[in-house]
């Protein structure tokens, strides 16, 4: 009905015209239409031909074209502040998540090495375990702790949604700076994806998934399956060694020889879809396995040799949605067994060059020779109702309930005390949606209690854990609020803000180590913040065939007992800290240009500024970081992209895409800017990295193959604890998609 009622309309200005009519633009909103492919920027685009006079009563169709918005862009326009990066320009390439959320505004990922090492990922200026991560809107965690955004699948992928400092209720977790929310693909079609790739350092990367709806029944199934390796043998430069013929240490460059990373996952999904009892039923079981060689510690002084980790976690998990008229219920329940083993059993002191001296202790810590074992069950059940009260006001309401079990033993040290800890939250949330003015005005208010419920039996390394100074059974609630706001004034002009009070609870990482490079610290606050965001954007179509769109957001961040990661350099050991109160402001700018559906530029640069508000000592005495920027931290960068799309050039629905990416970090201190000369301070250098890639797909993209180098210049580039990453590599992907 929707469809005959726009040609009417059509023909109707047409008539009225007597022109030729060229281009309408139509929002999905208020027609169904399958929108939500290609261009992020316009949607899909359906054409027909338009209608030209040829006499009195004759009309011949010519051009015309409707767009509508797709899903990642109409959730940037909505009332929080966030980034959705379409994967559909990226998935012929040989990228991980990692490297392409790296590029969105106001997004920084610093890794510890090259595949497979830890990242920390940074949101306008809030990182690391304040920053969580779902799939689908279910904590990621739930697939096992080794999967992260390097190893899951792009072949599943439709979008990535980025909240920047207020995150939406739906999603449960208690999120102090923002949010990363991996959205699958839905296709309602039968299909396998294919693809392999190979890179330097011995990199090697394979991906299969896939969809089958059984004939005759509303019953699919969706198997996943991904393998990754690299060496990481990368050139590391500037490393100090013994030389014999001098007979002292001297500065050079050497391979890294101990840093090998596997990983496995495989998942199987089934279910039924659009029945009458449920819109979507799945139920899933999964494995996921990582074996990762250790080659440093926190810092790039401390080499390892014989150090490795190994993990594995199976999970099994349940989905339900259903809609009737006005009410919508979904529900999430999971259980996952997480088991991990740290071997550390020798007792040597390693060098650059692969050489050895004999050592007192183990290599993490320089204790004694220890196989240390972490299994860390996961319970997660995630539930909500939406109640449409009529097109202007809709309720919601949300539960979230994690535990997570620590039982910890040692099959090597005999002297170790094996514990079981317990840590549970349980997180409520009600939302009210207010949408005035035809959809220009939406109002999002939310109320939240989190729940917090303590169960700690360790109490070895008391000094160090404060395992003395706490008390071993707690429960705890805090509470958080918040809103978001959007006006749409014009298409070429829309303003949102947004506020949050925030609580974010200490994870088992921080509060219990992990058993390798990372501390307990029992004694670790919830750390609290007041989120604000503003923001301005729009799309101007600057001619027919181009179209400029723009985003500029503005944040402010109240933090108390801010999380820190603390190193300590005796022993390359992190310990998490909390920090009495640190204030961060910024702001970042995003330029897109994209002309006639072939060259698409875009840039984007952020500025953050974090620093210390903590005026006085314990003690009471000044505290010498006052108003000093948090250290190793960037605090100004930016990215730019450059692409260009031939079609036909070889064959009929053939396309050659050829592109770069550039990124710029600015220098930024490795510690607090206050201690030590100005000549002696450790600090991170100014970094560009340039990447290049090339990727053809023919037979309507049945067929792909890409190629790239990264840092084709090879530049020297460092990151998290000035860790120097890979240099200059090469990268090949063939991908097959068969519909």
């Amino acid at each position: 009905m929707r469809h005959c009622l726009i040609t009417f309309l059509i023909f109707i200005c047409r008539l009225s015209s007597q022109g030729a009519l060229s281009v309408y633009t139509i929002s999905d909103e208020d027609m169904d239409l399958p929108f939500g492919g290609g261009n992020p920027n316009a949607g899909d685009e359906i054409k027909t031909d338009s209608i030209s006079s040829a006499g009195n009563n004759t009309f011949e169709l010519q051009d015309v074209k409707v767009y509508g918005k797709s899903a990642a862009k109409r959730l940037e326009e909505g009332v929080f502040s966030v980034n959705a990066v379409e994967i559909a320009p990226n998935i012929n390439k040989l990228v991980t998540l990692t490297e392409i959320i790296d590029r969105s505004a106001g997004i920084k990922i610093r890794r510890e090495g090259g595949a497979g090492s830890e990242f920390d990922l940074t949101i306008n200026g809030m990182s690391g375990n304040s920053i969580r991560y779902f799939i689908d809107g279910v904590p990621l965690e739930t697939k096992g702790e080794g999967l992260t955004l390097d190893n899951v699948p792009l072949n599943i992928v439709e979008r990535v949604e980025l909240y920047k400092g207020v995150v939406p209720s739906h999603l449960g977790l208690d999120a102090l700076g923002g949010a990363v929310n991996i959205i699958t693909k839905r296709q309602r079609q039968n299909f396998l994806d294919a693809s392999y790739g190979i890179g330097s350092f011995c990199t090697h990367s394979g991906n299969l998934t896939g969809q089958y709806f059984i004939p005759g029944t509303a019953v699919v199934i969706q198997p996943t399956f991904s393998i990754g390796y690299s060496k990481n043998n990368y050139m590391m430069k500037g490393v100090e060694v013994w030389s014999d013929e001098e007979d002292r240490y001297i500065f050079t460059q050497r391979r890294r020889f101990h840093d090998d990373y596997f990983s496995l996952f495989g998942q199987i999904e089934a279910g039924v879809t659009d029945v009458r009892w449920a819109d979507r039923f799945f139920v899933g079981v999964s494995y996921n396995k990582v074996d990762k060689e250790l080659q440093t510690g926190a810092i790039q002084n401390k080499v390892y040799g014989e150090a490795s980790r190994h993990a594995n976690s199976q999970a099994v998990s349940a989905r339900y949605n259903k809609r009737w008229n006005r009410i919508s219920v979904r529900a999430a329940l999971s259980y996952t067994w997480n088991h991990s083993e740290t071997v550390d059993t020798a007792y040597r002191k390693y060098s650059w060059d692969g050489t050895w001296l004999p050592s007192s202790g183990n290599e993490l810590n320089n204790k004694t020779r220890t196989l240390r074992v972490y299994k860390r069950p996961l319970t997660i059940v995630n539930a909500g109702a939406d109640y449409e009260l009529n097109r202007h006001h809709v309720f919601s309401l949300n539960y979230m309930f994690n535990r997570r079990g620590n039982e910890r033993y040692d099959k090597a040290d005999r002297f170790f005390e094996p514990s079981k800890d317990v840590i549970s939250k349980h997180i409520i949330s009600l939302t009210y949606l207010q949408t005035f003015f035809d959809r220009r005005w939406q109002t999002s208010y939310f109320v939240k209690d989190y729940i917090n419920s303590l169960s700690i039996e360790q109490t070895d390394n008391f000094t160090i854990t404060g395992s003395d100074k706490i008390d071993s059974h707690t429960v705890k609630s805090y509470w958080g609020a918040g809103l978001g706001s959007r006006y749409k004034i014009c298409e070429p002009l829309s303003v949102k803000a947004s506020y949050e009070h925030s609580v974010r609870l200490p994870l088992s990482r921080e509060l219990l180590g992990n058993g390798t490079t990372v501390y307990a610290n029992l004694a670790l606050n919830p750390e609290s913040s007041n989120n604000y965001n503003i923001g301005l954007f729009g799309n101007v179509p600057v001619v027919r065939t181009s179209q400029f769109s723009y985003e500029v957001n503005g944040f402010i961040r109240h933090v108390q007992n801010y999380i820190r990661a603390a190193v300590s350099e005796r022993d390359g050991m992190i310990q998490y800290a909390n920090e009495p109160a640190i204030d961060i402001k910024g702001i970042d700018v995003e330029l897109s240009y994209l002309w006639n559906g072939c060259l698409q530029l875009t840039a984007n640069g952020s500025w953050c500024d974090a620093r210390d508000l903590k005026k006085y000592k314990t003690d009471g005495n000044p505290s010498a970081t006052y108003r000093n920027r948090v250290p190793n931290r960037p605090w100004l960068f930016g990215n730019a992209e450059a692409s260009y799309t031939f079609r036909n050039l070889f064959a009929k629905t053939d396309r050659l895409k050829v592109g770069m990416t550039y990124q710029y970090i600015h220098w930024y201190y490795l510690n607090w800017e206050t201690f030590g000369t100005a000549s002696s301070k450790a600090r991170i250098p100014t970094q560009n990295v340039t990447d290049v890639y090339i990727s053809y797909s023919w037979k309507e993209d049945r067929y792909s193959l890409s190629l790239k180098c990264d840092n084709i210049f090879d530049r020297l580039a460092y990151d998290n604890y000035m860790l120097q990453k890979p240099g200059r590599s090469f990268g090949a992907k063939f991908r097959i998609f068969i519909n």
